[in-house]
């Protein structure tokens, strides 16, 4: 994995994502692209997002594994604006439990019973996605606010 840096404008990758964060994940059908706001757990080089049955994203990936990954921390009080973008492959694997535990807890916090009820019964009938970036860019484009 490369990872293109501004040294006067960059920040720390490994502590950016371990943070609760939407990345938006960019896929492709026919010569579209298409953009889907997803959860994500990093682990290993790796993005890893859950696929539900509902989801349309697993299909375009298994047609197509060419995608991007864009992951912002953004707050207009502050003037941060974190951003990573990652370029790479992803491919379709099954489900498995402990991988998508480890992603919600990032999201829903640790404790199992006060999660969502949608977010306790998920089983076989999802997949995860496995993205493996070949690129990363990395640019903090904060700014001073005036206030």
């Amino acid at each position: 994995m490369q990872i293109i840096r501004d040294t006067r404008r960059s920040f720390d990758l490994e502590q950016f994502l371990s943070k609760p964060l939407v990345a938006h994940l960019s896929t492709l059908v026919e010569e579209f692209p298409r953009d889907s706001p997803v959860w994500f757990y990093w682990k290993d080089n790796e993005i890893w997002i859950i696929g539900t049955s509902s989801d349309t994203f697993p299909d375009r990936v298994k047609n197509n594994p060419n995608c991007a990954i864009g992951i912002v921390d953004f707050n207009p009080d502050t003037g941060l604006f974190l951003h990573a973008g990652f370029r790479g492959r992803a491919k379709v694997i099954p489900f498995n439990k402990l991988i998508a535990n480890q992603l919600l807890s990032r999201y829903l916090g640790p404790d199992f019973e006060k999660w969502d009820p949608r977010f306790k019964g998920l089983d076989n009938s999802n997949v995860l996605i496995c993205f493996e970036p070949e690129t990363v860019v990395v640019r903090d484009q904060s700014y001073l606010t005036s206030g």
